[in-house]
């Protein structure tokens, strides 16, 4: 193996894997950028509505995580009561083609994933018995 191939891995702060893909490859951040993407403007509530099993920690603190990014927008309204709206940046909307692919792919071969993963636990299973 050739050490110089992963060369690129190595540095924690050059690494697009860790520096990155480690922030929007989370459970939800992906999941908040396209539903950001299609209504182009909402609340707090109207993203844990639209979500649903996200609880409103994590969504708080993914939305933060997203905007130290710069892929999200936060928009704060002096009024009473306060309103805040989230959006996508510039750099988020950049992002959309590529995740548009994801989701895509992800479409197309999901019911085959679903059927390797029960392959692969009725296999473990069987091993199992065996012991």
């Amino acid at each position: 193996m050739s050490g110089k191939k992963f060369e690129k891995y190595l540095d924690v702060e050059r690494c697009p894997i860790r520096n990155v893909l480690d922030r929007i490859g989370n459970k939800w951040s992906i999941l908040i950028i396209l539903i950001l993407f299609e209504e182009e403007k909402l609340r707090f509530s109207e993203i844990h509505k639209a979500i649903k099993t996200i609880s409103q920690k994590m969504l708080s603190v993914t939305l933060k995580s997203l905007e130290e990014d710069g892929l999200v927008e936060r928009e704060f309204f002096v009024q009473i009561p306060p309103r805040v709206e989230y959006s996508l940046s510039e750099r988020g909307k950049s992002l959309i083609p590529h995740l548009k692919g994801l989701v895509q792919w992800a479409d197309e071969n999901q019911d085959a994933i679903k059927v390797s993963r029960l392959a692969g636990k009725a296999s473990r299973d069987r091993q199992d018995s065996l012991i």
